[in-house]
């Protein structure tokens, strides 16, 4: 079965330094890869591996970043992709709501059709019609599963025109919220169950962006293996409702990232 509209379906590194980036992330999710299908690409597929199925599922994909990118002035970045019904009507309505187009609708062989867009505020993100009739499991919608992106965060300077913006062309919808203080509200999206939430940008934020938290297996050990492996961390770990932790960190290309995972008793 197809995903539907408006589901995430895909992540993407962007790195200076795809090896690295590459050794990183294993040591952390214990991801592994292979070449994508596309000669001459030099696209990496990211897999994780589902212990209770025994299947390894498609979980992202990592590029370097070219010399015209470093040029225009893009860094180290994680992207999403998410779910649209038609690429091109999607980008007229995106368009027309403020959006603002980052890479023309490309059609990708044996795999579909995508565009790179951001929102009225800036947070970049892709639309992509796949062509492949088997929902993705990238995000881990159905359960938890290591290795998976288990939430999909936006912190954006005017949380009411991002709800307007997705909302309107995504089919979200609001499912709650936790009253954060003087940090503002922080508004959960349901899409077929939830899928992420936003908040408003703190002042040390440099840029709107999307959050995509992955899940690794114990949230103590990831701690200590971003260390080890020259990477930061910014907060965590945090205790979140449900008694999982987050992380949130920058890697040693200096992308932002970040995890959530339970502790060992």
């Amino acid at each position: 079965m197809r995903n539907q509209h408006g589901q995430f379906i895909w992540y993407e590194l962007l790195t200076d330094n795809c090896d690295a980036a590459l050794s990183f992330y294993r040591a952390i999710l214990g991801w592994q890869t292979s070449d994508s299908i596309q000669p001459g690409m030099g696209y990496r597929i990211l897999r994780a591996h589902d212990e209770d199925s025994g299947e390894s599922h498609d979980i992202a994909g990592l590029m370097a970043l070219s010399d015209d990118m470093k040029r225009g002035g893009v860094r180290p970045v994680w992207l999403g992709y998410i779910c649209v019904d038609d690429v091109d009507q999607c980008l007229t309505r995106i368009l027309a709501n403020g959006g603002q187009l980052q890479m023309p609708a490309t059609n990708i062989p044996q795999v579909g059709r995508i565009a790179m867009v951001t929102d009225p505020d800036g947070a970049p993100f892709y639309v992509m019609r796949g062509l492949s009739d088997e929902a993705s499991l990238a995000f881990a919608f159905d359960k938890p599963r290591v290795g998976h992106c288990a939430w999909n965060e936006l912190v954006t300077p005017d949380p009411e025109a991002a709800k307007t913006f997705y909302f309107s062309e995504f089919g979200w919808s609001k499912d709650g919220e936790l009253d954060m203080g003087p940090m503002g509200r922080y508004e959960f999206i349901r899409h077929n169950g939830v899928i992420g939430a936003l908040m408003p940008a703190p002042e040390e934020m440099p840029m709107p962006m999307w959050q995509y938290y992955f899940r690794c297996a114990d949230i103590d050990d990831a701690c200590e293996t971003i260390l080890q492996n020259k990477g930061q961390i910014l907060h965590g770990p945090d205790e979140i409702p449900g008694g999982d932790f987050t992380v949130a960190g920058i890697d040693p290309q200096g992308a932002r990232f970040a995890l959530v995972g339970s502790r060992r008793a």
